[in-house]
Protein backbone atom coordinates (compact mmCIF):
# COMPACT_ATOMS: atom_id res chain seq x y z
CA UNK A 1 0.00 0.00 0.00
CA UNK A 2 1.16 3.51 -0.85
CA UNK A 3 -0.42 6.67 0.59
CA UNK A 4 -0.13 10.14 -0.93
CA UNK A 5 -1.86 13.44 -0.37
CA UNK A 6 -2.23 16.42 -2.67
CA UNK A 7 -1.58 19.43 -0.46
CA UNK A 8 -2.91 21.78 -3.16
CA UNK A 9 -6.31 20.06 -3.11
CA UNK A 10 -6.57 19.66 0.69
CA UNK A 11 -9.33 21.74 2.31
CA UNK A 12 -8.13 21.13 5.87
CA UNK A 13 -11.11 19.12 7.10
CA UNK A 14 -8.78 16.98 9.20
CA UNK A 15 -10.66 13.71 8.76
CA UNK A 16 -7.48 11.97 7.63
CA UNK A 17 -5.55 12.94 10.76
CA UNK A 18 -8.47 11.99 13.00
CA UNK A 19 -9.06 8.67 11.27
CA UNK A 20 -5.44 7.58 10.77
CA UNK A 21 -3.22 9.62 13.13
CA UNK A 22 -0.22 7.35 12.57
CA UNK A 23 -0.41 7.97 8.83
CA UNK A 24 -1.56 11.60 8.51
CA UNK A 25 -1.16 14.89 10.32
CA UNK A 26 -1.89 18.53 9.56
CA UNK A 27 0.62 21.37 9.47
CA UNK A 28 0.12 24.71 11.24
CA UNK A 29 -2.13 25.86 8.39
CA UNK A 30 -4.32 22.74 8.58
CA UNK A 31 -2.99 21.19 5.39
CA UNK A 32 -2.48 17.43 5.25
CA UNK A 33 0.95 15.91 5.82
CA UNK A 34 1.72 12.24 5.17
CA UNK A 35 3.62 10.69 8.09
CA UNK A 36 3.78 7.15 6.69
CA UNK A 37 3.75 6.78 2.92
CA UNK A 38 3.78 3.00 3.34
CA UNK A 39 1.68 2.27 6.43
CA UNK A 40 2.24 -0.85 8.46
CA UNK A 41 -0.35 -3.61 8.64
CA UNK A 42 -1.93 -2.14 11.78
CA UNK A 43 -2.63 1.20 10.06
CA UNK A 44 -3.81 0.08 6.63
CA UNK A 45 -7.53 -0.13 7.39
CA UNK A 46 -7.49 3.36 8.93
CA UNK A 47 -5.56 4.74 5.93
CA UNK A 48 -8.14 3.26 3.54
CA UNK A 49 -10.95 4.80 5.56
CA UNK A 50 -9.21 8.19 5.58
CA UNK A 51 -8.95 8.03 1.80
CA UNK A 52 -12.67 7.33 1.56
CA UNK A 53 -13.65 10.08 3.99
CA UNK A 54 -11.51 12.88 2.53
CA UNK A 55 -14.05 15.44 1.25
CA UNK A 56 -11.68 17.01 -1.28
CA UNK A 57 -10.15 13.80 -2.61
CA UNK A 58 -6.68 14.97 -1.57
CA UNK A 59 -5.84 11.65 0.10
CA UNK A 60 -5.04 8.77 -2.24
CA UNK A 61 -4.46 5.17 -1.21
CA UNK A 62 -3.09 2.70 -3.75
CA UNK A 63 -2.92 -1.00 -2.94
Amino acid sequence: MRVTADRQVCVGAGLCALTAPEVFDQDDEGVVTVLAAEPGDQDRAAAREAGTLCPSGAVRVVE
